[in-house]
Order: C-alpha cells, then sequence, then structure tokens
C-alpha cells in the first residue's frame, strides 16, 4: 500500500531521468527524438512541482507561499521562452526572438481557449451547472484586465521594449501585494500532494525541498535540448517551426496543470480549476511576457536595442490581447457558462486551424499571396474578438465596474 501511495511520485522521477542522463553525459539524439524524451522529461517535472506547490502551504506564510507557487508555476514555460530570448540577444538576425513570441502567445492562448473552455465543459457534463468563482477572484481579473491593456500599447508602438517589460513587472509585484492581503483559505491539494501533507513536518520539507530541487534541474537541464530539437524536427519534416513552438512547447509545459484542473472539475470544484487557471494565465501575462525584453538586453548586451519582431509577431500579441480582453469581460461576472466555454473554445479553434488552411489551399504555400491570405485570416478573428468582447461589455459592464473590488480583498 505504502509503495502503491508513492507510485506517482516514482513514474514522475523516472520520466525525469532520460533527459537529466541525456545531459550530463552529452549524448545527442536526432531532432524529433531528443524533443520527445527532454519534452517527457519536463512533463514528468512539471508533476513533481505542481505536487511540491499544493504542500508548501503548510509550511510558509500566506504572501510567500504565494509569490513561490507563483513562480514556480511559470518555471517549465519560463525555461523554454526565456532560452528562445537569451539566444535571440546572442544571435539578433537569427529566428529565436520569433520563437520565444511565439512560445510566449501559444502558452496564453492555450489557458483561455483551451483551458477555461474544457473546465466549463467538463463541469457541464458531469454536474450540469456553470463554473461560479468566488468574489476574491476579482484581484486576478482586475490585474489580468490592467495588463491586457497595456498589452495592446505593444503592437501599436510596434516593439516590446525594456520599459514595457517594468510595466508588466509591476503589475505582477502590484497583484502579489494586493493579494497577500487576502486571508489565509485552506487549500484542498488533492492526490499526490496528500501524501506529502500527511508526512511529519520535518520529512514533508526535506521531501517538497528535494521534489523542487529535481524538477528545476529537469527543467533547465532539458530546456535548451527540448528547444532545440523542436525547431530541428520541425525542419527536418518540414513543418513550421514557429508553429509547432508555440503550441507543442506549451502543451508540454501546461499538460501537469490542465490534468489537475481537469480532475478537480469533474470531482465538483471547478471554482477553484478555473482559479488556478486564471492566476497562471495572470503570471504568464504579467512576469513571464515582463522577463522577456530584461533577458534579451542582457544576453544582447545593451538596453537600446528592443527584441527583433516582424509584423508577423506584433498580429500574434495582438491576437492574444484580444482573446485575453474577451476572457477577462467574460468573467467579470465570476461565472463561466457552457455557452461562454464554447464560444472561447471555438474561437480558439478557428484562430488555430483556418488561417494555415486558407494559406495552404491559396495557390503556394510558401508564396507571399498565401501568407497575406493568412494574415488577413488572424486579423478577422482578431475582430471577432474585438467584437465579442463589445457584446459582453454591453452586458456586463456592471461588473466590469465591479473589478475595481479587487483592490479591497479584505472587503470581499
Amino acid at each position: 500500500m505504502r509503495f502503491k501511495a508513492f507510485l506517482p511520485f516514482l513514474i514522475a522521477i523516472a520520466v525525469c531521468l532520460p533527459g537529466i542522463i541525456l545531459r550530463i553525459l552529452g549524448i545527442r539524439l536526432d531532432p524529433a527524438t531528443m524533443a520527445l524524451t527532454c519534452g517527457v522529461a519536463i512533463v514528468g517535472a512539471s508533476f513533481l512541482l505542481l505536487w511540491a506547490c499544493d504542500a508548501i502551504g503548510a509550511d510558509v506564510s500566506a504572501a510567500l507561499a504565494l509569490g513561490m507557487v507563483a513562480l514556480v508555476a511559470v518555471l517549465p514555460e519560463y525555461a523554454v521562452d526565456m532560452y528562445f530570448t537569451w539566444q535571440a540577444g546572442k544571435n539578433p538576425d537569427s529566428n529565436y526572438a520569433h520563437y520565444a513570441i511565439a512560445n510566449m502567445t501559444g502558452a496564453n492562448r492555450l489557458l483561455i481557449g483551451l483551458g477555461w473552455g474544457v473546465i466549463a465543459l467538463v463541469f457541464w457534463i458531469k454536474h450540469r451547472k456553470a463554473v461560479q468563482l468566488t468574489a476574491d477572484r476579482r484581484t486576478e481579473l482586475l490585474f489580468l484586465g490592467l495588463a491586457t491593456v497595456y498589452a495592446f500599447v505593444i503592437p501599436i508602438k510596434g516593439s516590446l521594449t525594456w520599459y514595457d517589460g517594468l510595466v508588466f513587472l509591476g503589475i505582477y509585484v502590484a497583484y502579489i501585494a494586493v493579494s497577500a492581503r487576502r486571508p489565509p483559505e485552506q487549500l484542498e491539494a488533492g492526490g499526490p500532494a496528500d501524501l506529502l501533507l500527511a508526512l511529519p513536518a520535518r520529512r514533508r520539507r526535506t521531501m517538497v525541498l528535494g521534489l523542487f530541487l529535481l524538477a528545476a534541474g529537469t527543467i533547465l537541464a532539458n530546456a535548451a535540448p527540448f528547444c532545440e530539437g523542436l525547431v530541428g524536427a520541425g525542419r527536418e519534416l518540414h513543418i513550421n517551426e514557429f508553429l509547432l513552438i508555440q503550441w507543442l512547447a506549451p502543451i508540454a509545459s501546461e499538460a501537469p496543470e490542465f490534468t489537475l484542473a481537469i480532475i478537480f472539475a469533474w470531482r465538483g470544484q471547478a471554482g477553484m480549476a478555473l482559479g488556478s487557471l486564471l492566476s497562471s494565465k495572470l503570471n504568464q501575462w504579467t512576469l513571464l511576457v515582463g522577463m522577456i525584453p530584461g533577458v534579451f538586453a542582457v544576453s544582447h548586451g545593451t538596453l537600446a536595442h528592443p527584441l527583433p519582431l516582424d509584423c508577423y509577431q506584433m498580429r500574434e500579441i495582438l491576437l492574444t490581447a484580444a482573446q485575453s480582453l474577451l476572457a477577462v469581460i467574460m468573467l467579470a461576472s465570476l461565472r463561466l457558462s457552457v455557452r461562454g466555454a464554447l464560444l472561447l473554445f471555438v474561437l480558439f479553434m478557428g484562430q488555430l486551424l483556418v488561417p494555415e488552411f486558407v494559406r495552404t489551399h491559396c495557390g503556394s504555400s510558401q508564396g507571399t499571396e498565401a501568407d497575406h491570405m493568412r494574415d488577413l485570416c488572424r486579423d478577422l478573428f482578431t475582430l471577432l474578438y474585438f467584437l465579442t468582447s463589445g457584446v459582453f461589455m454591453w452586458r456586463n459592464y456592471r461588473f466590469v465596474y465591479d473589478l475595481r473590488l479587487g483592490l479591497v480583498t479584505d472587503r470581499q
């Protein structure tokens, strides 16, 4: 029975080991195999991080736990994105800057379009109810809204600079400061994390620290070969590496959190599940985005040159911001219905599939006309997000105004 209880930990550790061994021994495999091996290792490490995060609240203050969990939660995504950003600074004429934006925008859009939508759909299938959030989630929605509003500045001025990063980081720090005033809440860990919480204090702390170190080491060791493996696999298989990095890399890092959120939704704790993904979205839209220009500046050795981006990347940022705007306005009522979930999912799948379908069926797939049609199609989905946001704003304007209460957490 004891062995069976620890089995999830043993499986997660086991899938981490091949990637670590390859990195220590310096063994290089073909790009597809390397990407798969290192990607699986990152998934295993992400599960370990998730379980350790669930247990850490028993040993530190609420404010410190919030900050640590927020930082650790984006570590897998951070490692991948920061690798691309660092390489972009060292090789400014390469495509690494484009890869960094691809991974960042893909991760953010996946959380809303797939993550939020699936949670609401699963909860409705099982319990025939809409997801209801608690009032204190207005804090996350308020700061997510602020970050989203500023995100529109980036495509308008056409650059992502160091001072943009400071704004995003400032929004994140302000969110942490406000959230620290929340009264302590009893979190239900669930699954393997319950085993950690049941351990004596000293043993629990030792095991949590060990899991953090192993997971962080695995992620950092596998980030570079995973990224390069994806790029190489895309070239070998003649798949657009931008799209491969935009969607496959975030799926690997987000899989454990999605899995746990779906389990909570199936058990009837959809508010907790959606709330965790809401926090992750805020962390990625502030902390992750805010770090990109700073890491690029350090790698490049100067603050004078912004991250080199073209119109395609600016369109991606604009589309991501438009989706985020719709999500904030829709969720301002603290309720996500199955219709709202389907809308988010359909728009997400549309912007994912339709532009590339149009591109590949518009003459030559490499031609400028096909690229132009793809960009127009993507712009159309951006416009759809804006128009839908306007409709929900007309319906939810009082709820949007009530988001200001997110600053007054002691009265909620």
